[in-house]
């Protein structure tokens, strides 16, 4: 266990090394390291059997795995805003269409109603043919 989980965290440093931007870079960093310790804890455990080093190896392995990837997004997401590039392969940027570059906020992509939308929203959808035609609200 400990040859696989190194070879894990030597496949993440490789990934880091030769990814072309930061957030693949962070997903391979965060996925293998992750990975990696969690064997390395594993063997650790495995060889000492102990229950100290047991609940010990259980408590690191379980803050690498709560924290790896939180640390990850907000350092991927601090790097979005201050304009990192993407890669030219990306697919999609879901947080371009809801991303102001001139203020830095970030909205959620929902849309909030204006005054008296939903009544007329509902107004819509009453008249039409068979839908709700039965609905009595007001």
């Amino acid at each position: 266990m400990l040859v696989v989980g190194s070879l894990f965290m030597l496949i993440a440093s490789l990934g880091i090394a030769r990814l072309p931007d930061l957030l693949t870079r962070m997903h391979a960093s965060t996925k293998g390291a992750s990975l990696g310790v969690m064997l390395l804890m594993a063997a650790v455990a495995l060889h000492f059997l102990e229950e100290v080093v047991f609940a010990r190896t259980i408590a690191i392995t379980f803050f690498v795995l709560m924290t790896a990837p939180v640390a990850a997004h907000a350092i991927g997401r601090a790097g979005y805003f201050v304009g990192i590039e993407l890669w030219k392969g990306t697919l999609k940027d879901e947080l371009r269409p809801n991303y102001n570059p001139l203020s830095h906020r970030l909205h959620s992509g929902l849309k909030k109603p204006a005054k008296g939308a939903d009544t007329e929203a509902r107004d819509d959808v009453n008249s039409e043919g068979g839908k709700g035609d039965s609905d009595t609200r007001a």
